[in-house]
């Protein structure tokens, strides 16, 4: 009877073998179906090298790619790596749309994402799994999408992830960056990545040149990790120099790593007669952990106890979490209340470091003393530390957290910490302990109880007192802000506005039927529908909530010009509402709405001749204000929400709530920064005269939209290079592939190109670069050539 065991045992082990090495095919035919707890539970390549499908993470499962090998395989690729753990329910399908996952909920998720329809799959010994179409042609493939490992003969054009730990594939703290000028630069995940939050760079930028793209590439044969240049083979420079390895047969894999630490690594995996796999490590960048930025978290810094990196905590800071030390510290005492923007500097103290550095840029550098920088950090309420540099003799202060602390080799500073002498019962405690309780009145006799009730009678009339007197002159201020607003709300209102009609209160809220259709809200308040002459003539009222009392003057005199302004091409001001406090304006209704609506609809566009025309027609109404105004006006806020379009589709500027005005001889003028993000000029933020090639600058980025009925910035796209429009538009410019721009679209090349030449021309970076309205509107008329446009300096390609 034992025979019958042995011969079952047998028959498993031989079913088993055969599985295997149907599982071994590299073709993958669609219908092909994985799951954790079935017999297939991954896809392998054809020497059995790399293996595809559910590995173990944690209490359930993740889809990814692994190296083979003895004792533990070793991921190199994870799919959606940050969602949770797959159950053992979770099925793995290939089929046309590509790969789809089927969860225990019943919910279906596609691991890939392409246009076109699959017909097959592979495993490849590279380590690159891919997809393929009905004509062999390459889908998608993971060697396009790495996560936190590049191997041999694959190229890295944007960067690596981080894994959280050996055993945590999901995201972690560090990333590696490829960047457009050909540095690879290594920082902290949620750093501003600036060059000071870098800790590792590989110093191989080539600034020269915004038409070339570079990548990374690890070479299969021989371990070269080298920067390239994606237009041609030429070699930038190679990071690290091929080691010398005993590898007659050629039998090894080369893995370069993103470790959880911040290092990136470059491993060789070698198999040997018995199938186990040597792993050596064979380069890593930076030399040790305590030179890498964020290594240890805020208010930390790193030191070597016996050679391994250990993590400690300022003075008045514990770790946030203990067992995680890498994770920084937090401050364990209480602030102090501030006054008049001093400390209280009897509730603190200051803790002496010497060599120390910090990565963050202080608020205040002062040269002073040793000892004046320890006591200006001290008095000041916003002062968390202060670093003396005694080469320069200057005090840097700044506050609590503290980035990228580091201990120096020799004596060059000081820091000088502040730390409280109240200490918190614990980090998630955010009561302020209570200060010691004064010892109790000891009470003898009647007489002081007598004379508590009194003092205590007498400071609570006091008290009334003050709080009475105060709310009578607040109530007096507000009666002559009101008073004053009168007055200058009817300081010269009809002077200069003959043409516009006065409106009563009473008439618009009548007319608005109490100010019940909200069209939508502008600079200064909300628009709503309105009719006058019994519902013939249909109005749009813009009610100003936000109007204040310093605004009043500015606001009118911007009201008499914008009123005496008339072009078929400017929403035109009917007439307006001073009574008392209340200020509103009278526009032309506008039938079709916003222009925004009619570009970034997603069920009807405007043919390519109606967007020139709309083109041609908003730079015609800028021009007006720019040239033909009895005194120039800047809109500050053109964009495709503040055009609007009649009834027969003709765009109107509208929204002069932010516009600013010249003098008739002033070209220039200092102002805040006003308008929309991403239509600014780059001026704005610069802190010099704004010009009307502002408006010039906001029209360029709104033509864009125009000609391609997209927004400027779009996240949902196929192809990172198409997030930023006008960025994608030069490079397809510059390399003649306007046809990527508006696939299947009847448009005339030629007109076209023209028109994203104007366009580009706008969006240059310096304003005199720009050309002027009146010209960009003899560019589109075709009454003028248009010459090609420089690449504008935030372009890199």
């Amino acid at each position: 009877m034992a025979f019958i065991p042995s011969l079952f045992l047998l028959f498993v082990l031989l079913a088993n073998e055969v599985t295997a090495q149907k599982n071994h095919s590299h073709i993958i035919k669609l219908g092909s179906r994985l799951s954790p707890k079935a017999n297939s539970t991954s896809w392998f390549s054809a020497s059995g090298l790399f293996a595809f499908g559910f590995y173990q993470q944690g209490n359930g499962f993740a889809i990814g790619i692994w190296l083979i090998g003895k004792p533990d395989n070793t991921i190199v690729w994870t799919a959606n790596r940050d969602m949770p753990p797959l159950s053992s329910d979770s099925i793995l399908e290939l089929n046309k749309t590509g790969l789809l996952l089927h969860s225990e909920n019943g919910n279906q998720e596609l691991v890939t994402d392409f246009s076109d329809l699959a017909a097959s799959a592979s495993m490849l010994d590279s380590g690159n799994f891919v997809l393929y179409g009905n004509n062999s042609d390459v889908l998608w493939q993971s060697f396009d999408y790495p996560t936190d490992t590049i191997l041999g003969n694959q190229s890295l054009f944007y960067e690596l992830v981080s894994g959280m730990s050996k055993s945590d594939h999901s995201s972690g703290h560090f990333t590696l960056n490829m960047q457009n000028d050909g540095n690879l630069v290594a920082y902290p995940v949620n750093s501003s990545k600036w060059p000071q939050d870098a800790y590792w760079a590989s110093e191989t930028s080539d600034v020269n040149n915004c038409h070339v793209k570079f990548h990374l590439l690890l070479n299969k044969t021989v371990p070269l990790l080298c920067i390239k240049n994606s237009s041609n083979s030429d070699t930038v420079r190679c990071l690290n120099d091929a080691p010398s390895l005993n590898n007659k047969n050629n039998n090894s894999i080369y893995r370069a790593f993103l470790d959880s630490d911040g290092f990136f690594r470059l491993y060789a995996h070698v198999q040997d007669n018995e199938g186990k796999q040597n792993i050596s490590e064979l380069w890593s960048v930076p030399d040790n952990e305590c030179s890498v930025n964020g290594f240890c978290g805020i208010n930390s810094y790193c030191t070597f106890n016996d050679n391994q990196p250990y993590c400690n905590c300022l003075p008045g800071t514990d770790f946030i979490d203990s067992s995680k030390t890498t994770f920084g510290c937090k401050r364990n005492f209480s602030e102090a209340e501030c006054g008049d923007g001093k400390g209280n500097a009897a509730l603190y103290s200051m803790s002496r470091m010497e060599n120390m550095a910090w990565g963050d840029c202080s608020y205040v550098m002062e040269e002073m003393s040793n000892e004046d920088c320890r006591a200006s950090c001290l008095e000041d309420c916003n002062c968390g530390a202060a670093l003396y540099d005694y080469e320069n003799g200057e005090c840097g202060k700044q506050g609590l957290p503290l980035r990228y602390l580091r201990r120096l080799t020799s004596k060059s500073s000081t820091l000088f910490l502040k730390v409280g002498m109240r200490s918190l019962k614990s980090w998630n405690d955010t009561t302020i302990p209570e200060p010691d309780q004064p010892p109790p009145i000891k009470t003898t006799s009647n007489k002081a109880i007598l004379h508590i009730i009194i003092a205590i009678l007498g400071f609570a009339f006091l008290l009334c007192s003050i709080i009475a007197i105060s709310a009578h002159l607040l109530h007096k201020i507000k009666l002559l802000r009101y008073k004053r607003l009168l007055e200058i709300g009817d300081l010269g209102l009809n002077e200069g506005i003959i043409t516009l009609r006065v409106f009563s209160y009473s008439e618009l809220k009548k007319a608005t039927n109490g100010f019940k259709e909200e069209l939508g809200k502008g600079s200064f308040g909300a628009v709503y529908k309105g009719t006058l002459n019994k519902g013939r003539r249909l109005i749009a009222v813009k009610r100003l909530e936000k109007l204040v009392e310093e605004g009043e003057r500015e606001f009118l005199a911007e009201m008499r010009s914008i009123g005496k302004a008339h072009h078929r091409n400017l929403v035109r001001l009917l007439g307006y509402c001073a009574e008392g406090s209340k200020r509103l304006l009278v526009y032309e209704y506008m039938s079709n709405g916003s222009l925004g609506k009619l570009i970034f609809s997603d069920t009807t566009r405007p043919d390519w001749d109606e967007r020139r025309r709309i083109a041609l027609d908003v730079a015609r109404g800028i021009l007006y204000l720019h040239e033909e105004c009895e005194a120039p006006i800047i809109h500050c806020d053109i964009k495709p929400q503040n055009i609007l379009m009649d009834e027969w589709c003709t765009a109107k500027i509208s929204d002069f709530g932010l516009a600013k005005l010249l003098t008739p001889d002033q070209t220039r003028t200092f102002t805040g920064v006003r308008g929309t993000r991403g239509y600014l000029a780059p001026e704005w933020q610069k802190n010099i005269p704004i010009s009307v090639k502002a408006d010039v600058f906001s029209y360029g980025i709104v033509m864009l939209e125009i000609l391609f009925c997209r927004r400027n910035l779009e996240v949902h796209v196929s192809e990172p290079e198409q997030i930023v429009l006008s960025n994608w538009v030069y490079k397809c410019f510059h390399a003649r592939e306007l046809n990527k721009l508006a696939p299947g679209d009847q448009v005339d090349k030629m007109l076209l190109e023209n028109m994203i030449k104007v366009a580009l021309w706008c969006i240059q970076d310096e304003p005199f670069l720009r050309p002027t309205m009146k010209s960009v509107v003899l560019m589109l008329e075709g009454v003028t050539d248009v010459s090609i446009p420089p690449c504008p300096s935030s372009i890199s390609l």
